[in-house]
């Protein structure tokens, strides 16, 4: 049934916008994808009544964070864990990130999805007493309770490398000494700073294409113990180079949320696997579209992800990694949770100009499931803001 709602424009302006003109996406079945590797980097949910300080020990809600996570092994793709979509390193510190692995794990072999977890240093601070001994430490911890707990890993980038290392070959140096000791290969990831500021220059260099030199001499030495990596630089022209660099059999995994559609369908000389942040908020789409893949019919492929790039551009705008918080929002909206907060208060990171725009988009992909429930959410959100009567 279409929704009638007064929303706001950026000076205070109202426009009239009717939702649910949009057919909502149906719910694919959970069949197994089989052209493509599709992660869903999962985000969670924080607890609403925890009398506690959401800046500093901010408690999780973990029912409806595992619920969540069914959802997305319902549709068939598999989760990503404790990754930046889960607010980590930003919000989520490592003793919880623990907790939400062995949770995560444990209710992964009960419905029989697949994960994968992050890893990485971030309970090691980084600053100027810090010595590449002190990171390959902290990576070998973590990688041991993900392994110890049955997990796969996914080796996150690292901050206190980031501060300490000198060049590329303190790079060769510490990564060669966590995948010489990790028993099953690992998906490796770089992350752009436009999601992270910290991590400018990792590998060794500002300039991208010697970066990637580097990591690609760190995957060839290491290819036994490397099953692929997730780039998230926001630029396909560098993925797509770097795929075809790959030694074979490693895997590339897009994080580009901004041109996921044709790096996922490819081209005459490859394709990459996904492992998405965007893949949270259109999970139903993701999966119906890999579907179709599947079957060879890349035309509705294209037509269903088409309409949700704008909406991923949106949520994924600068500050980039301000976009958990309209993953979260959207979950919210579509009744996933029963409120709009986070962790670290993370939910005030986006204005209600954005939020008002994204709850357009997502109308506008045939993503928003229940328009009427989704409505009544943006004005109470509305509401909140002080936009009842606009200007």
């Amino acid at each position: 049934m279409a929704q009638h709602i007064q929303l706001p424009r950026a000076g205070g302006a109202r426009y009239a916008y009717v939702a649910g003109r949009t057919t909502p996406l149906p719910m694919p079945s959970g069949k197994p994808l089989e052209s493509r590797i599709a992660f869903s980097a999962a985000h969670v949910v924080c607890d609403p009544y925890a009398d506690t300080d959401p800046q500093l020990n901010a408690q999780i809600d973990w029912e409806a964070t595992l619920a969540y996570r069914r959802h997305l092994w319902s549709l068939g793709l598999a989760v990503a864990e404790a990754m930046d979509t889960a607010q980590r390193g930003m919000g989520l510190d490592w003793n919880r990130s623990k907790e939400l692995i062995g949770r995560s794990i444990a209710e992964a072999r009960v419905v029989g999805g697949r994960v994968a977890c992050g890893t990485g240093t971030d309970h090691l601070a980084p600053a100027s007493a810090v010595t590449l001994e002190d990171v390959e430490a902290a990576y070998a911890e973590q990688c041991e309770f993900v392994e110890g707990q049955g997990g796969r890993i996914i080796l996150m980038a690292s901050r206190a490398l980031a501060a300490c290392a000198k060049g590329p070959e303190d790079y060769e140096r510490v990564y060669g000494a966590i995948l010489s000791q990790v028993a099953q290969p690992v998906i490796l990831h770089w992350l752009g700073d436009m999601f992270d500021p910290a991590l400018r220059g990792y590998w060794g260099s500002p300039d991208l294409d010697e970066a990637m030199d580097v990591c690609l001499r760190i995957i060839e030495a290491h290819k036994d113990k490397v099953d692929g990596i997730k780039i998230s630089l926001l630029d396909a022209d560098k993925e797509i180079a770097m795929r075809r660099r790959l030694p074979e059999g490693v895997k590339m995994y897009t994080g580009d949320d901004f041109n996921y559609p044709s790096l996922i369908q490819g081209d005459e000389q490859g394709y990459s696997h996904a492992l998405l942040g965007i893949f949270d908020a259109i999970a139903p789409a993701a999966a119906a579209a890999i579907h179709a893949l599947d079957q060879g019919d890349s035309d509705t492929f294209n037509r269903i992800l088409a309409p949700t790039v704008p909406l991923s551009r949106h949520i994924f705008q600068k500050p980039t990694y301000s976009y958990k918080t309209g993953i979260v929002f959207l979950a919210y909206l579509n009744g996933y949770q029963s409120h709009f907060r986070m962790i670290g208060g993370a939910e005030s990171a986006r204005s209600a100009v954005h939020l008002s725009d994204l709850f357009v988009l997502a109308d506008q992909a045939g993503l928003l499931l229940d328009p009427e429930l989704a409505a009544n959410r943006m004005r109470l959100t509305l509401a909140m803001a002080g936009m009842e009567g606009g200007r």
